[in-house]
């Protein structure tokens, strides 16, 4: 997945240009900040003395949802309120998991799980207008297309995995699999990322 992340930070850089005009813009920005947080942590956890747990849980996942409820919510589907009340509710969802999800994890599952629901209502919709479209023939050229085919396969597809992984480590052969999985479509989703900049309709 590493990898995946590093082919769309530099497809984001070389097409940047393309899109600076263009809210796109963002997604080339998001996708090289994503790669170099990933990157301190691969390469700099420990001379850096960074702290894995508050760094994804308070700083690299919120980002990830809010941009994306920005993305899907007020750009694609031009709905502003939704994209403010989403992200409120999630912001918001932190209280009570310090309240009674106190231990110490990695993810913050009860956070993880209500933002990927939020995303799976967008994913959804964004199907709906992409099917309904005039453009649907040329979806090829779209760029939501991409992003919401990888979205698809990596979030909402390990929504299960991310709900029930404490549970399946008593199944650790079925925990295996789903974590080949999730390594597997998150590098097909960063990739796919690259792709909308490739193929995407530059005007779009």
């Amino acid at each position: 997945m590493y990898w995946g992340e590093a082919i769309a930070a530099l497809t984001s850089l070389i097409y940047y240009n393309r899109v600076k005009k263009q809210h796109w813009k963002y997604l080339a920005i998001y996708l090289i900040v994503i790669f170099l947080c990933e990157s301190a942590v691969k390469w700099g956890e420990k001379p850096l003395e960074i702290d894995r747990l508050k760094f994804y849980n308070y700083f690299v996942i919120p980002l990830q949802f809010i941009f994306f409820y920005w993305l899907y919510a007020k750009e694609s589907l031009k709905k502003v309120k939704l994209f403010y009340i989403f992200t409120g509710i999630y912001l918001f969802s932190y209280i009570p998991n310090a309240i009674f999800f106190p231990e110490r994890k990695v993810i913050f599952a009860f956070n993880y799980n209500l933002g990927c629901l939020f995303l799976m209502v967008l994913v959804i919709m964004e199907y709906y207008k992409q099917v309904n479209s005039s453009e649907i023939l040329n979806f090829s050229k779209n760029r939501m297309f991409y992003i919401n085919l990888g979205v698809t396969l990596f979030y909402i597809a390990n929504l299960p995995f991310m709900t029930f992984n404490s549970l399946l480590w008593k199944y650790i052969e079925i925990w295996d699999i789903y974590f080949i999985y999730f390594q597997v479509s998150g590098a097909v989703m960063y990739i796919l990322f690259a792709s909308s900049f490739i193929w995407g309709k530059q005007n779009s």
